[in-house]
């Protein structure tokens, strides 16, 4: 029978079993110094010289040109086990799809449902968000039809297909994946918990940058003010919480606007149940998020397809009918001459002309399933084509129904048409929230795996695809947001500024840190950085500025959404750094472990202990209050470090690191587990994975004969216990142990010198594995500003309460979780 118990214990003083090392702890640095490498060489002399030979054959692997990739890589190529084949498997895994035509067609095919969507809807809206007080002069048509034109051609075609879209992170793209290049490149993520052998994974690529070059400078300007990282990290944020509020009002204008079309053959019928039937679909595509797209994704390419080849027809139709002479819109002095007829309307007109070219972000966000090129095809063979037509033919029917500039897009289709292009209609507004619903999803999830998010609930829908995910607690977010906005506003000029608000701050956003991307990762001339930056902020800029005036008009909508989502994603991730510097300058120093000696001045009972900690190095401050408070430890120590790196995927048998902490026979032992932004976590065999890479790496070591392969224990490269004067730590401990009480007795494991460590492992692994969860609260000074204060004692502690805990993270068993508590003053 297994029970649990729990126990709730306060500090109290050390038993007399640790009398010894607590009075040798109190004395003079130098003592506990000399004391402490007396005792590791005692210990290890035997081995002395085997040790000697693991460095040096390290060291010559490192001059090789291998360095950084760990003790356990250089113990798996010692006995020729290398993953070079699979490494570039992973590695070329886009480019073997660029070898087969017929591949390419078919992926080609398969992004019109999943990456266009968005793009392809706009047609219902653009010209009424365009004239919503009517059309007085035709030729006013024309000049809108030449902006449009001219929209598509810069920004999704030029700027977007064939420019940004080539700054993808291994085919993950986003706001977030320029971010991951950028901090691949330069020193710039504001958590410094990066190593070495990171920058050795296969994922892991960068750019070398040549000494005096303009990248080079770039990148000290960058890394030479705190200031700057933050401002960059907040511009990133900006783009991020835009995406969100894009997520939520893509739903909105296109499904009001698609279902806009009942109105048209029935026009007694009320604007209220519009926007009731608009509310009811809404609900019902939240509702089914939890199937995730690849349930019903077989069905997005056929109807996106051919929903562009419904609106490229109509457009022909309406062309050669009404007025084939709206072409002229093609010579763009048409838009010089719309503005001179206009003027401010004219300026004012294009927050609506904007939204043609809507759904761009959605195209990068969503490119991690196809190849660059597919994304290529499809835009230049079918969506650009059959868009132009779409608007061509809208135009040309306006040319003669001027007054029927609402609701244009279905006057303007043949009456033998229209109900089945509503259905398609419809159907296609679902796919572009779909698409923008799972860009907001990826993007959440890339923010929590970067620390800029509180820890939300991740669920992966599809085993096929790595980034098909749904996370519950922002769908329902979504879900009630985007009913506000319909029923708040319930007409799409309104919900319209809202977007183009949305989508040309994202586009601002990316055109920056395209900025950095051209001149760091890609290391561009300085000329065509400039010519790229002119051409998009001219026609970015000159959109924001037609769209910011609407503030009154609806485009406060996401500014508000920004806001909310910024100063929570900004909190978070100020506690999580503040938290994260305590941990780092509040570490212990391996010195001090080693004057414990090997039973580290406890009862060592039977079982293997994995104590969480967010530092790749080092003994964290937790540890010390454990076996202050207790008075035993597990016979085997893992120290587990689980770490988010600026890489979108980190390969399974790249993922774990382990090295030994200390002498051999103190059993203590680090894994660092490596994760990239789109990786799943939570794993249900993560406890077996680490304690099997533990295993490998004894095994391994053993054949060397040798005691360690890592430094950590060096006593020159650990920093002692100190008190910082802006971090304090709290005398006040409160433990809750979850134990468990089996009826039989493993026995006691006291290891001897004769005793194979395997044995020793396995013996205590199966004596039981207990999960050591430290339970870190941060509370602000009381010296510190009231800014400081409200941030962190009541933001940060309440996104603490809410969000989910790392012991369902990591999938522990409840039976064999004990966390251990601590408050910490930043």
């Amino acid at each position: 029978m297994r029970s649990t118990t729990t126990k709730h214990v306060k500090r109290f003083s050390s038993s007399s079993n640790r009398s010894s090392s607590s009075s040798s702890s109190s004395s003079s640095s130098s003592s506990l110094l000399i004391s402490a490498v007396q005792s590791w060489h005692y210990s290890e002399k035997l081995g002395f010289q085997s040790r000697l030979n693991f460095i040096e054959m390290e060291d010559s692997m490192n001059k090789g040109g291998n360095e950084g990739k760990g003790g356990m890589w250089a113990l798996q190529q010692k006995f020729d086990q290398p993953m070079d084949e699979e490494a570039s498997k992973l590695k070329n895994m886009y480019t073997e799809k660029n070898c087969s035509w017929m591949m390419l067609v078919r992926l080609a095919f398969q992004s019109l449902g999943v990456v266009y969507g968005d793009l392809g809807t706009s047609p219902l809206y653009v010209f009424y968000n365009t004239f919503p007080r009517g059309i007085n002069d035709t030729e006013d048509v024309v000049g809108a039809l030449s902006l449009i034109i001219y929209s598509i051609t810069l920004v999704p075609l030029i700027k977007y297909v064939f420019i940004v879209c080539r700054a993808n992170d291994n085919g993950q793209g986003g706001t977030f994946a320029l971010y991951s290049l950028l901090c691949r490149h330069a020193k710039i993520k504001t958590i410094p918990n990066q190593h070495r052998t990171d920058e050795k994974l296969t994922t892991y690529s960068r750019t070398p940058i040549h000494e005096n070059s303009l990248a080079a400078k770039t990148k000290r300007w960058l890394e030479a003010n705190a200031f700057k990282k933050k401002a960059l990290l907040v511009l990133v944020l900006l783009g991020t919480c835009m995406v969100i509020g894009d997520g939520i009002l893509t739903p909105a204008i296109s499904v009001l606007s698609a279902s806009g079309g009942i109105k048209v053959n029935h026009p007694w019928m009320k604007n209220e149940f519009i926007v009731a039937v608009a509310v009811f679909i809404l609900i019902g595509l939240f509702c089914l998020q939890h199937h995730g797209p690849d349930k019903v994704g077989w069905l997005f390419a056929p109807v996106v397809l051919l929903w562009f080849i419904l609106i490229g027809g109509v457009g022909v139709f309406n062309i050669l009918k009404h007025d084939p002479t709206v072409l002229r819109a093609f010579c763009p002095l048409h838009i010089i001459w719309y503005f001179k007829r206009r003027g401010k309307q004219g300026w004012t007109s294009l927050g609506g002309i904007m939204l043609s070219i809507t759904g761009t972000e959605a195209l990068f966000a969503d490119l991690a399933h196809f190849p660059l090129s597919a994304i290529q095809i499809a835009f230049t063979t079918v969506v650009f084509p059959c868009l132009l037509l779409a608007y061509c033919g809208q135009a040309a029917y306006l040319m003669k129904n001027k007054e029927q500039v609402y609701d244009a897009f279905y006057h303007s289709i043949p009456e033998s048409v229209y109900w089945p292009m509503f259905i398609i209609a419809t159907l296609a507004a679902i796919v572009a929230s779909q698409a923008s619903i799972s860009a907001t999803f990826s993007i959440i999830n890339q923010a929590c795996a970067l620390g800029c998010f509180p820890r939300v609930k991740v669920v992966h829908t599809s085993k096929k695809f790595l980034g098909q995910i749904y996370v519950p607690d922002i769908n329902w977010v979504l879900m009630v947001l985007c009913i506000l906005v319909t029923t708040g506003f319930q007409n799409q000029s309104q919900i319209g500024n809202a977007y183009g608000t949305a989508v040309v701050i994202v586009m601002l956003v990316t055109t920056f840190l395209m900025i950095l991307i051209m001149i760091l990762v890609w290391n561009c001339n300085w000329f065509l950085v400039f010519i790229m930056t002119f051409l998009s902020l001219v026609v970015e800029c000159t959109y924001f500025t037609a769209v910011v005036i609407k503030v009154n008009q609806g485009a406060w909508v996401p500014l508000a959404i920004a806001i909310v989502f910024l100063l929570v994603m900004y909190v978070w991730h100020y506690g999580t750094v503040k938290r994260y510097e305590f941990e780092i300058q509040n570490r212990i120093s391996m010195a001090w472990i080693l004057n414990l000696g090997p039973s580290l001045g406890l009862v060592r009972v039977p079982g293997i202990g994995l104590v969480y900690t967010e530092l790749a190095s080092g003994v964290p401050r937790i540890f010390s209050h454990f076996i202050t408070n207790l008075p035993a430890i597990h016979s085997v120590v893992i120290f587990v470090c689980v770490k988010s790196l600026p890489v979108y995927t980190v390969p399974e048998d790249e993922r774990f690191l382990v090295r030994r902490i200390g002498p051999k026979n103190y059993h203590m032992f680090r894994c660092v587990a490596r994760y990239g932004y789109k990786d799943r976590k939570r794993d249900d065999e993560f406890e077996k994975k680490i304690l099997d890479n533990v295993f490998l790496f004894a095994k391994l070591e053993s054949l060397m004969v040798g005691s360690s392969d890592s430094d950590d224990y060096s006593l020159y490269d650990q920093e002692t216990i100190n008190s910082d004067n802006n971090i304090t730590f709290s005398s006040v401990v409160d433990i809750t142990v979850l134990s468990n009480e089996s009826g039989s007795d493993p026995g006691t494991l006291s290891p001897n010198v004769e005793m194979e460590e395997i044995d020793f492992l396995t013996r205590c692994r199966d004596a039981g594995v207990v999960h050591i969860l430290g339970n870190t609260v941060i509370k602000a000074r009381r010296d510190t500003g009231i800014c400081n204060k409200i941030c962190i004692d009541y933001l940060y502690a309440f996104l603490r309460k809410i969000c989910r805990q790392h012991s369902v993270i990591f999938n522990v068993p409840h039976e064999s979780l004990l966390n251990v508590g601590q408050i910490v003053f930043v």
